[in-house]
């Protein structure tokens, strides 16, 4: 009998794995397609030399919108359109920024503005002073002392050599052990200090309003003059940062310190040009590939297209958005039209809480109840869960999303999202991807990007495993994410991985198997 069932075992594992053999022709057409016709550098150039930074509610992001859409509509995709969501709150971009020490010697400072913080409506001058905010204390504290100064906020890096080589790549035995699933850790900061941080920002906006410093400079979180470029206030009405704030390099602001520390006061001169726009316009870009047989169940792949303004938002997410662009254009180019529609999802609001595929997912998929005031500044993973979902029809055909979005690197494998059961299913379709380096199938979770949005509501979600290159030691947010730091061959590779999944998933018998929706889904949190 033991015989007997060891026996149907391996007949359906061999059926199972046989239904799911890779189309070796397509993979051909899709490597001889990229490696020999690849238009990657071309969409990089045009999405971060000639559209630029695309802050999500920015001009430049609209720019992004309507760019990406006609490029589409180029490739031979159908449906290109741009899809509303919001409310945002306020859009920023700013047209100028100057810091120079004046006295006691004169040098231009490498220095960019924090988005949504105030211009200087003209140039301004003064001196500084160093102080520490960071709590309520530290408020009272400092009443009455700021008015007209320069605020140093932050104190200096310790900057010392690079020991170990900032370009990394994943090799056997770092991608061997991210193969061994994790048990889930507890959040980088727990639910009290999110809602500290919070108190804590909701307080300094009138503090700062009613001290009125002439402007806030930090330092940039880096050294060889790489600084990273993220915000001061909020894009929430009501939030805006009331004074110019600044993010100056390590080495810079540390000279500044140095001199406060001796004694000998420096002078500065400040000019921001900084724009506000109410009630942005919020978009998504769509497009299609239109399925055959199968054609009312949908593949998707994206990535999110909006960027912070330090540079071009090259590898963040830049990137992801020229592979899933090349994909469909290497798809479509074949010109074999797949069972599955594929679609391509292009998000805006990333940086700010996935809101533009959050948007998404609720309007085509499954929405929450919006989640009580007290709540809804925190970080999602933070929250108290809402429930139950509204359940809506494209529910039930979507057959997987796949995202990229970690920079430059070649992709290395995927992550399954504790969904065991993709996990032959993956493997099988890398088999023949093993001699271009992607190799893992892990059933660990990764977060931060908008396979989440998708992964949240029950829907087969998943991102891509792809090697570091820079991305965390030189380029994420930083001024440094332009088009240089981009790696042809790691982008073609990429290309390659992505399209094969999409191609499979489009194609197979079966959509993509799910996980079961939590009772805290179906029914909702006990009261």
């Amino acid at each position: 009998m033991r015989a007997a069932t060891a026996t149907l075992i391996l007949l359906f594992t061999a059926a199972a794995f046989a239904a799911e053999t890779p189309d070796l022709q397509m993979q051909t057409r899709i490597r001889q397609e990229e490696f020999r016709n690849s238009k990657v550098m071309d969409i990089a150039s045009g999405l971060t030399d000639f559209v630029g930074p695309r802050l999500t509610g920015s001009r430049n992001m609209k720019r992004a919108n309507e760019w990406t859409r006609d490029k589409l509509t180029e490739f031979g995709l159908s449906n290109a359109h741009l899809e509303s969501w919001g409310p945002f709150g306020r859009g920023w971009s700013y047209e100028v920024c100057s810091l120079r020490l004046t006295s006691p010697d004169i040098a231009q400072f490498w220095a960019l503005p924090r988005a949504w913080s105030a211009s200087t409506n003209g140039v301004i001058r003064g001196t500084p002073i160093k102080v520490k905010l960071e709590t309520k204390e530290d408020l009272d504290n400092n009443k009455g002392k700021l008015a007209g100064k320069f605020v140093l906020l932050g104190d200096p890096a310790e900057i010392k050599p690079h020991e170990k080589p900032q370009f990394q790549r994943y090799d056997e035995k770092s991608l061997a052990d991210l193969g061994q699933y994790e048990i889930p850790g507890r959040p980088r900061i727990s639910r009290e200090e999110a809602i500290r941080r919070r108190a804590f920002f909701r307080a300094l906006i009138p503090f700062l309003t009613e001290e009125k410093p002439l402007a806030v400079i930090v330092p940039g979180g880096g050294d060889y003059g790489t600084f990273h470029v993220q915000s001061a206030g909020s894009y929430r009405d009501g939030e805006a940062y009331p004074v110019p704030s600044v993010v100056l390099s390590d080495e810079q602001y540390g000279r500044l310190v140095r001199l406060l520390d001796q004694g000998k006061q420096p002078e500065l001169e400040l000019n921001v040009v900084a724009h506000d726009y109410p009630n942005a316009e919020t978009l998504n870009t769509i497009a299609e590939i239109p399925g055959t047989d199968k054609k009312g169940e949908v593949v998707m792949l994206g990535a999110h297209l909006d960027s912070w303004h330090g540079g071009t938002g090259a590898t963040d997410n830049g990137a992801g958005t020229i592979v899933a662009m090349e994909v469909v254009r290497v798809l479509k180019t074949i010109g074999i039209a797949p069972k599955r529609t594929i679609r391509i999802g292009l998000w805006s609001g990333e940086e700010q809480g996935l809101l533009g595929s959050r948007a998404y997912v609720s309007q085509h998929f499954a929405s929450r109840p919006e989640p009580p005031e007290s709540e809804r500044d925190l970080p999602s993973a933070l929250r108290r869960p809402t429930g139950p979902l509204t359940i809506k029809p494209e529910h039930a055909k979507l057959a997987g999303y796949f995202n990229l979005d970690n920079g430059t690197g070649k992709v290395r494998g995927v992550y399954s999202q504790e969904n065991a059961a993709v996990v032959p299913i993956f493997e099988a379709w890398l088999e023949p991807l093993k001699d271009l380096g992607a190799t893992t199938v892990t059933m660990r979770n990764t977060g931060g990007t908008d396979h989440l949005s998708f992964d949240s509501v029950g829907l087969p979600g998943f991102q891509f495993v792809q090697d570091s290159v820079e991305y965390e030691t030189r380029t994420h947010h930083t001024n440094y994410d332009v088009y240089e730091r981009l790696q042809r061959e790691d982008l073609m590779q990429a290309v390659v991985v992505m399209a094969t999944f999409v191609w499979e998933a489009a194609n197979r018998p079966e959509m993509l198997p799910r996980k079961p929706l939590s009772k805290v889904d179906l029914e909702g949190p006990p009261h």
